[in-house]
């Protein structure tokens, strides 16, 4: 087997004196498999753009030649290439390089009749069709036909597709005919001599084979050509799903249910996935493969809109519902390319109180129920990788604690199969440590020490376990209590698994070198000199990229609509930064296309994942949204008007049902703040007003006046909840108008201004604060993250939702309050620092009726119950 052609080509020959051992089996079919066995492998290569085969005549089966993947066929003899020859398809197919040669041979074919002796197979089908296109009447035989005589007689042409028998003579072939033998082998040249006599002078025997290996050259110049255009940017061509709008509006799973889905390979291949970018998970879901982005990097950007909102409800606003409305607006109905681009919801809120984040009623992403549950197992993936971290830590204080120097270093570099090395990232320790030396025996006794003591301080640790479950019990717990771990004991706590700083690795990185470098850079403790150490002391690194590989690549799903939809990435807005991705949106804007819309969203208020959207978020991107949309709820505005109490699993109050206007007036104060915060970004904000049944038309008019007056570029009732994309159209209207408007954007803050100063700006000009307090603890933390140099990190809030200040209970716009900080932490691999307002907890808890009450198996169907 040879190797040819560099990487445009690959080919291979198998000759007739290779020695195949076969036990028990036929040689041919054993070679066959051998073949085919090959030939799959090289179909996945993706170095690989095309394939071309020479074997002896009686290894062309069907199954061989079908085993070539269309797309890489240069001798075009797969049934799938036929076929688009047969059609027509100039473009989609290639014609077998000995058919071109032959038909270069000929001329003047119209009216004349073309006999194939001996040429079946594909070859022979391509040639029959190639001569009836150029008018020729073609008729095929066998050598060993009892009419060969006649035929030959008549014949004008005579294409000879294997070797002449001879009990055939020549003297059948009437004078004047034109032959040609195409019985050859293509790449060798080899053909076995044959005689039609002197008076045939028409004869075209040799010429045959060296045209068809130029032919064979033209074909794979043609299929590098093409694979070069698959390369380039490729207009959607994307079927929308129709919807059977009901009403009164079932369930969400009722409404998931009864729609079926494209399959994700299809809808891949409608928004210009190749093949190899797409890894499919099920029929629903697939990741997408970063080498999009090089594929695409010189394709310009899309638009870029936030989907944000007013400080919400504990039942939620609809930012999913409206996010995913929106996309199906501008795709289904405007015919505008968009991406939703969504956050993985948590397992927490999904079996807690909140319930599912896919979005509701007509406007869902599907299926929802895989949606809302496990997906493709990023959530999982952070937590091994979180509590292999968690393990790795303790269980270095543990040895560190029992064992000498000598015994410590020689556990850490051991010698196997004779030889001791150091490891890759125990030679990035060494550097780090100022050591040049690359033999573990050359080492002295303080080097030694150095290197193999990491010198913990475990009241530093600020690494904890995670779990995806609310579970209050878990927010305060002890550890090492067995005999084995040596009295080592030591108060922790878990954090929901969303918390986890991976989490929001894998949300800002964009690339797979650059989430390395960030899990690398992770500050798990300090050691007993002050000294931050990181994952990358630890030595874990590595382990945590591979456990991290799948999980950094998107995941693509759709709407109801059918529009395509990526899933990647899920921290809290409240304890975290709150939003989708950095990787998908960037190759969302790429597959949209110059002209089309990337819609994200970003968790809670304004105040609270917006502006970490545009301080953090777009920081670490480089992007620069076009527009935001700014959720609110005629429901959320009379409770920040003076409204009762809303409570999660309680009926509403009849101020919530019935209309009264000035409830929403004094609420609308929420609003009118929020739009300042967008205001202070530069950046044109629309707001969505996500209508209930309940909403009379005076409220719905009142708030849209409000929030024109208060300097939205446009305020838009919206019903996708009960219509679909067709419910959003004109927020989808109004949003594509305001992405043509300047855009001023900006950040709130400058990085190099110090630590305290930059909260005290979020503080006073986004949630109104007079001013804020530090802890002694969080002014300790804040002096020692100065010291250690990273204070010039943006800062990521962690403060409650319900409220701009840091009391749930306080509605509207509160003013004149002190911010209180309570705690100040570090996230140095994601690259911020996180201030904790008040008592914020990263473990939530669950409710006295949880959502899981509802959930339930059907065991028969297998189909889930009871999620919302």
């Amino acid at each position: 087997m040879s190797c040819n052609m560099h990487w445009l080509c690959k080919m291979f020959r198998i000759e007739s004196g290779w020695l195949i051992l076969v036990s028990h089996g036929n040689i041919e079919q054993g070679k066959q498999v051998i073949i085919i066995n090959e030939i799959v492998r090289l179909n996945e290569d993706p170095n690989v753009q095309g394939l071309a085969l020479d074997l002896p005549e009686s290894l062309y089966s069907s199954k061989v030649l079908n085993a070539v993947k269309p797309e890489k066929d240069v001798d075009g003899l797969s049934d799938v290439n036929l076929g688009r020859l047969v059609r027509g398809d100039a473009y989609d197919c290639l014609v077998p390089p000995t058919v071109c040669a032959v038909m270069e041979l000929l001329e003047d074919l119209g009216g004349k009749k073309v006999l194939l002796v001996g040429a079946s197979g594909a070859v022979g089908a391509a040639l029959q069709c190639m001569l009836q296109r150029e008018g020729a009447t073609t008729l095929s035989c066998r050598w060993k036909a009892p009419e060969l005589q006649t035929k030959l007689n008549h014949a004008d042409v005579v294409i000879v597709g294997s070797t002449k028998p001879d009990d055939v003579p020549v003297s059948w072939i009437k004078p004047g005919t034109t032959i040609i033998s195409c019985s050859r082998d293509l790449v060798s040249g080899k053909r076995q001599k044959q005689n039609y006599g002197q008076q045939n002078n028409h004869a075209a025997e040799n010429a045959v084979g060296s045209l068809a290996i130029a032919m064979r050259m033209q074909n794979m110049v043609k299929n590098i050509e093409r694979w070069i255009q698959s390369q380039q940017y490729r207009k959607w061509d994307l079927r929308c799903l129709k919807l059977q709008l009901l009403s009164p509006v079932p369930s969400d799973i009722e409404i998931s249910r009864a729609q079926s889905p494209k399959a994700v390979d299809v809808l891949a291949k409608e928004i210009g996935l190749l093949t190899d970018e797409v890894e499919i998970y099920g029929q629903t879901k697939a990741k997408v493969r970063l080498s999009l982005l090089e594929r695409l990097k010189d394709q310009p950007d899309g638009k870029y809109v936030l989907v944000a909102g007013i400080t919400p409800t504990p039942l939620g606003e609809g930012k999913s519902t409206v996010t995913i409305g929106l996309v199906q607006a501008l795709t289904a109905h405007l015919n505008i390319n968009s991406f939703a681009c969504l956050r993985q919801p948590s397992q927490g809120p999904t079996f807690g109180v909140k319930g599912g984040a896919a979005g509701g009623g007509y406007a869902q992403v599907i299926p929802m129920e895989e949606f809302n549950l496990h997906l493709t197992g990023d959530i999982h993936a952070i937590t091994a990788a979180n509590n292999l971290l968690a393990a790795a830590i303790d269980a270095r204080i543990l040895h560190e604690n029992t064992q000498s120097d000598k015994a410590l270093y020689n556990r850490l570099v051991p010698v196997v199969n004779g030889v001791r090395g150091f490891s890759a990232i125990q030679f990035a320790r060494l550097r780090r440590l100022g050591i040049s030396k690359t033999d573990p025996g050359t080492l002295t006794e303080e080097e030694i020490n150095k290197f193999a003591r990491l010198d913990i301080d475990p009241s530093t640790i600020t690494w904890q376990r995670v779990v995806d479950t609310n579970d209050r019990f878990l927010r305060k717990i002890t550890v090492g209590q067995a005999n084995t771990e040596k009295g080592f004991v030591r108060q922790a706590q878990f954090d929901i698994a969303v918390a986890s700083e991976i989490m929001a690795i894998l949300a800002l990185t964009t690339s797979l070198q650059d989430m390395k470098e960030r899990l690398g850079k992770m500050v798990v403790a300090n050691d007993k000199k002050g000294e931050p150490v990181t994952a990358e002391d630890l030595g874990v690194t590595g382990a945590l990229a591979v456990l991290m590989k799948d999980a950094i690549k998107p995941t693509l799903m759709q709407t109801l609509e059918g529009t395509p939809v990526f899933v990647h990435a899920g921290p809290f807005a409240n304890i975290a930064h709150g939003n989708s991705s950095v990787l998908a949106d960037k190759i969302a804007l790429k597959l949209v296309g110059e002209k089309g819309f990337v819609v994200t969203e970003a968790g809670f208020g304004a105040d609270i994942g917006m502006e970490k959207f545009f301080n953090i978020k777009c920081r670490a991107s480089g992007l620069v949204p076009s527009v935001v949309v700014l959720v609110a709820t005629v429901r959320a505005l009379k409770m920040h008007g003076g409204g009762p109490n809303v409570t999660a699993g309680a009926p509403l109050k009849k101020e919530y049902t019935e209309e009264n206007l000035q409830l929403v007036a004094d609420g609308c104060c929420n609003l009118q703040k929020q739009i300042q915060i967008t205001q202070l970004f530069g950046v044109p904000v629309v707001v969505a007003l996500n209508v209930f049944k309940t909403d009379s038309p005076a409220e719905i008019d009142l708030v849209c006046k409000i929030a024109k007056r208060s300097g939205a570029f446009d305020a838009v009732p919206c019903d996708h909840w009960s219509a679909g994309g067709r419910g959003a159209v004109k927020l989808a209207q109004a949003v594509e108008r305001a992405a043509n408007q300047k855009n001023g954007f900006k950040y709130l803050y400058s990085l190099e201004l110090p630590v305290v100063e930059k909260i005290r700006i979020i503080a006073q000009k986004v949630y109104g604060a007079q001013d804020i307090e530090l802890s002694p603890t969080a002014q300790s933390q804040v002096d020692r993250y100065t010291r250690q140099g990273f204070g010039n990190l943006p800062i990521c809030m962690a403060k409650t939702h319900l409220s701009l200040s840091h009391q749930p209970e306080r509605k509207g716009v509160p003013t004149g309050f002190i911010l209180p900080i309570s705690d100040v932490r570090a996230s140095i691999g994601a690259g911020f620092i996180y201030p904790l307002v008040g008592t914020m907890s990263t473990m939530p808890g669950l409710p006295t009726r949880p959502c899981f009450y509802d959930i339930d198996l059907d065991p028969i169907t297998e189909q889930v119950k009871g999620l919302f």
